[in-house]
């Protein structure tokens, strides 16, 4: 589907869409799109004030839920009080992240990148699960950066386990081959199980927003030179959450340069993304690191 654009979203009257770190950036954009078509929004964030923010400047159906993805027992309390008010999610869209900071734990013992990026969204999208299986279409934002790495090594998903000096670029890239890999294995468990779940990801190309101030100012600079805004940014994620031609499994990104910057399409990702074994082996390894059994049935 050359040239898609945000026309082709479709009417989402009476759907419920959940996106996570939507108070900037390419959060923002998809909030909004989601709402443009008829979408209500739920958004979450860690600041208060920016939440109010937001949601003035969305205006229309958007709440918010408090979250902080590096606080795992927060972030499992947050979900569950969305399973808890009974209403169903038909979009997930698990955008939040954080990109290369200089070295932090958080009060879990994992390293920023993956506790964020990953661990927080797994343990988000397990707690969640009630009310997705029943027919959601989730969308894990994943990053160019995955390419990075050849592979994930484990020891990132075990609190004060890495030996590794810390690296921020290899943690980033581990961090968002995890993400792909989460997608994967959740796609292969829901068409095991048959269920009615579409589960995609996508990546924004080359962006400029808020996120690569944290890579430095070379990188921000960078970024802004030769990157497409925030609001191009968003079109891989709503595509995936909205394509009825996506069955599942797919990665969707933009079509240009190197994938910099374009419209949204079908792309392809590193062989270690697409292997079931390290997928697998990823899944126990988070289920181990959140407490939490995520069997996806």
């Amino acid at each position: 589907m050359a040239g898609w654009t945000t026309d082709e979203i479709g009417d989402l009257t009476g759907k419920r869409a959940v996106v996570t770190g939507a108070t900037s950036g390419i959060g923002t954009e998809t909030a909004r799109q989601l709402l443009r078509h008829g979408a209500s929004v739920t958004i979450t964030a860690r600041d208060d004030r920016k939440a109010a923010d937001t949601v003035r400047q969305l205006g229309g159906d958007v709440e918010v839920v408090s979250l902080d993805l590096a606080d795992l027992a927060g972030t499992i309390a947050s979900a569950q009080r969305l399973v808890d008010d009974g209403r169903s999610i038909d979009i997930l869209v698990n955008n939040a992240g954080v990109m290369v900071p200089p070295f932090s734990r958080t009060k879990d013992g994992f390293e920023l990148q993956m506790a964020t990026n990953h661990l927080g969204h797994f343990a988000w999208t397990a707690t969640l699960w009630p009310v997705l299986r029943q027919g959601a279409r989730i969308v894990t934002v994943s990053s160019l950066a995955h390419s990075m790495t050849k592979t994930l090594d484990l020891r990132a998903l075990v609190p004060d386990g890495d030996p590794r000096r810390y690296r921020r670029w290899r943690s980033y890239a581990e961090s968002k081959l995890a993400n792909l890999l989460f997608m994967k294995e959740l796609d292969r468990k829901v068409r095991r199980a048959d269920l009615p779940v579409v589960t995609v990801a996508a990546h924004p190309g080359l962006s400029s927003t808020n996120l690569t101030r944290t890579g430095g100012s070379a990188l921000h600079f960078l970024a802004g030179a030769v990157s497409q805004p925030a609001t191009a940014g968003a079109w891989p994620s709503l595509r995936a959450a909205s394509d009825p031609t996506l069955t599942g499994g797919e990665y969707l990104g933009p079509d240009g340069f190197r994938q910099s910057r374009g419209r949204p399409r079908r792309v392809g990702m590193t062989p270690a993304a697409k292997d079931p074994v390290l997928a697998a082996e990823a899944w126990s390894a988070s289920e181990a690191a959140t407490g939490l059994s995520f069997p996806a049935t």
